[in-house]
């Protein structure tokens, strides 16, 4: 895989990690994850990143393009995404529709950002994996793209967000009501479209479970704002690890896997899609943390240090509250001190670099689980290049 770049930046001399207590001075530049060890469940002690954390590997060829991926995926389940969408009530179909950027409030037509598609994009490659033809992973895909819409809507009435992606937020531009109303409707829809498809009893158990680790997620990443900063009741980062599992990797994986479960591919094949997307969700979560403290605004669409602003629980500073730092870096979170402040002692007491390992360990995990079983080449080439695009955070 290439090293990750864009929004998570590669430093001048990419071989050598600095020490912590001598990071760069530009705080808004964040290097490119190192490779580490496979074992994700380990998390190195912050202030002294592993000896392998200071090479990073080059590819043995060059990817595949993720956005030219993204883009055939997008027109292959489009016009079913869209169909799915139309048989829903006229105004739960515009709310939806608004979500996706298709069109205004009102229903007039739009071209705004909807998204990716990384989701759709991870059902077709994964049925392409198994040797199928993308198409008969359509279902699955439309699927996962309500799913993830869904939750979408009813995270920024959780957490009040009021924009995204440059727009406002459907609860904000059509009220609270109507937004938790779309999305019980996609929800509904999305079960729907897979108990028709082919092996529709297993995908919807495939899903089922996946909802399930969703809402564990969303509900411990709710609970964490609640907890203290230090004692035993704090968030250890192996508690922070499964919480992102659960919250981000668990559709990531069962997107992946549903692409291949519908490509007709056995069980320890959907098995090990799954798992390749449950890492990359650990690793996606850990490098937005680390964009939400020193990303560049310009790319990521976030204030600088916004996290620290809302004193979220994220996994960089959990790491560093792991190290003598502790006592100093507490003090400071329950302070009213300025968020550039506590981002230097967070980076002194290697904060930054414990997520950039755990980002690139948990990507070396997805790799191991995708050479785990035969998969056809040129589909994983692309689902190679989707995982880094995923984890470079450029979108």
């Amino acid at each position: 895989m290439t090293a990750f770049s864009s929004a998570v930046r590669t430093p001048h001399d990419a071989r050598r990690a600095p020490s912590p207590a001598h990071a760069p001075a530009d705080a808004s530049r964040t290097p490119s994850p190192a490779q580490t060890p496979t074992d994700a469940r380990q998390t190195p002690s912050p202030a002294h990143p592993p000896a392998d954390a200071r090479q990073t590997p080059s590819p043995a060829h060059p990817p595949a393009d993720a956005h030219q991926v993204l883009d055939r995926c997008r027109a292959l389940v489009r016009p079913a995404l869209r169909e799915a969408v139309g048989r829903t009530h006229p105004w739960v179909g515009e709310m939806a529709g608004y979500s996706f950027g298709w069109c205004e409030v009102g229903g007039a037509p739009a071209d705004a950002s909807g998204g990716k598609g990384v989701r759709q994009a991870l059902a077709v490659l994964g049925a392409e994996a198994a040797g199928a033809p993308g198409r008969v992973a359509v279902p699955g895909a439309v699927a996962v793209e309500l799913v993830h819409a869904f939750s979408l809507l009813h995270d920024d009435i959780m957490d009040g967000d009021t924009a995204r992606r440059r727009r406002p937020t459907v609860w904000k531009a059509y009220g609270t009501g109507p937004a938790v109303l779309a999305g019980d409707a996609l929800f509904a829809l999305a079960v729907e479209t897979l108990a028709v498809a082919p092996a529709g009893p297993q995908a919807v158990r495939l899903l089922s479970v996946a909802l399930q680790d969703l809402v564990r997620g969303q509900a411990d990443d709710l609970l964490f704002a609640t907890r203290p900063w230090t004692g035993p009741g704090r968030v250890r980062p192996d508690q922070y690890r499964t919480m992102a599992e659960h919250k981000t990797g668990a559709l990531l994986g069962c997107a992946a896997a549903l692409g291949a479960l519908l490509g007709g591919a056995p069980p320890a094949t959907v098995s090990a899609l799954d798992r390749a997307g449950r890492h990359l969700g650990v690793a996606f979560q850990v490098v937005d943390d680390l964009l939400g403290i020193w990303g560049d605004p310009a790319v990521t669409g976030k204030p600088v240090y916004g996290d620290l602003r809302e004193r979220k629980k994220t996994f960089p500073v959990l790491a560093a509250l792991d190290s003598p730092a502790a006592g100093r870096l507490s003090a400071l979170l329950e302070s009213a001190a300025e968020p550039a402040e506590v981002a230097a002692l967070i980076e002194e007491a290697g904060g930054r670099w414990a997520a950039l390992a755990e980002a690139r360990r948990q990507m070396t995990a997805a790799e191991a689980a995708l050479a785990g079983v035969p998969l056809e080449a040129g589909a994983v080439e692309e689902l190679r290049s989707l995982l880094d695009f995923l984890v470079r955070r450029d979108l």
